[in-house]
């Protein structure tokens, strides 16, 4: 039995073209600052966001510590969206490592809005911790990948700067919003101080993130990846992987984005499942099974027992993502599993 393997874009292996590209690249010592495929790859991504800088780190959850470390200082307040990555999935990292608070608050889809932040925006008092970074997310996972308009990022964007605050984005799936959306990289990039961008889910790369800001910020970063232990020597490897990546699989990130939506309306006439069409945007499907009387432990194993990897979202959802190891056969092929469960 060929197991179909959904439960995340983060599973994708490498193709022959990219591992020769790996085996074919230019090493350097990349803590010196001398390896010449890491260089060019972050001269490449910060030019593709329109900044002026970029770090090449090994994961999307360091990119993301190592930026709130850069902005912030010991006792400052973090604002973040409710279900953000950050906040749920990086084991509070943000309190252990730069000593910040989170306060999060209730998003729509991810997105909050320049009132959201007014009302949050801690006023001045010794006090009180000062409010000094925004986080967001852009696709918004725990939403199952919805895009953040880049009309309210701008118009949030606009009104966290002018209170002095500066704006991170977690763009571990930039590339499927700029796909879905037609946004171009550059515009979203205008809308914030600093942005982490993955290279390893929806890209393929086996390994890698970047950092993308200003000169002074990549700077002051660099010297805090050191301290968390992401300076690599010749990681050329990692980033002719990543390079190959941008150069050949953003575009067909469309097809995953067809694929999970047409899974998504294949599932729609099973009753035991319910799934919000409005938020399969990219290239996730999430469905609360209570209404099937199963756990979510349970449906998971049944999926599994057929061939069918989902993981766990929340109490009662599972979540489906599509990727280029995942062809449209495999999703009617997984469709066909779900009906002969859920029927």
């Amino acid at each position: 039995m060929n197991t179909i393997d959904l439960r995340s874009d983060t599973v994708t292996i490498p193709t022959p073209a990219m591992l020769q590209a790996m085996m074919s690249a230019s090493v350097g010592d990349d803590v010196y600052g001398e390896d010449p495929t890491v260089n060019a790859l972050q001269e490449k991504v910060s030019a593709l966001f329109g900044k002026e800088s970029a770090l090449f780190v090994p994961s999307g959850t360091m990119g993301n510590q190592v930026s709130i470390k850069t902005h912030t200082e010991p006792g400052d307040e973090v604002i973040v969206e409710e279900e953000a990555h950050v906040f749920v999935y990086e084991t509070a990292g943000p309190a252990i490592l730069s000593a910040v608070q989170l306060r999060t608050v209730r998003g729509t889809r991810g997105m909050l809005s320049a009132d959201q932040i007014r009302e949050t925006v801690r006023p001045p008092g010794y006090h009180l911790p000062r409010t000094r970074l925004l986080c967001l997310e852009n696709t918004h996972g725990r939403s199952g990948g919805v895009v953040l308009p880049v009309k309210d990022l701008r118009t949030v964007s606009d009104y966290a700067r002018g209170e002095g605050l500066k704006i991170h984005l977690d763009g571990a799936r930039i590339w499927n919003a700029s796909v879905a959306s037609g946004v171009a990289l550059r515009d979203y990039g205008s809308c914030f101080d600093s942005l982490s961008v993955c290279f390893s889910k929806g890209l393929g790369a086996p390994v890698g993130s970047m950092i993308v800001g200003d000169r002074a910020f990549i700077d002051r970063a660099r010297h805090f990846r050191k301290i968390f232990g992401g300076g690599m020597r010749q990681a050329g490897f990692l980033a002719a992987a990543a390079t190959y990546a941008l150069d050949h699989n953003i575009a067909r990130l469309a097809d995953d984005h067809k694929n999970a939506r047409w899974f998504a309306e294949s599932l729609m006439g099973l009753s035991q499942l319910e799934i919000d069409l409005d938020n399969v945007q990219t290239n996730m499907v999430i469905m609360d099974v209570k209404r099937s009387g199963r756990s979510q432990r349970e449906v998971l194993e049944l999926l599994a027992g057929k061939g069918v990897l989902l993981t766990p979202e929340r109490h009662s959802g599972i979540r489906a993502v599509t990727h280029l190891n995942v062809s449209r056969t495999d999703v009617e092929t997984a469709s066909k599993v779900f009906h002969s469960i859920f029927q």
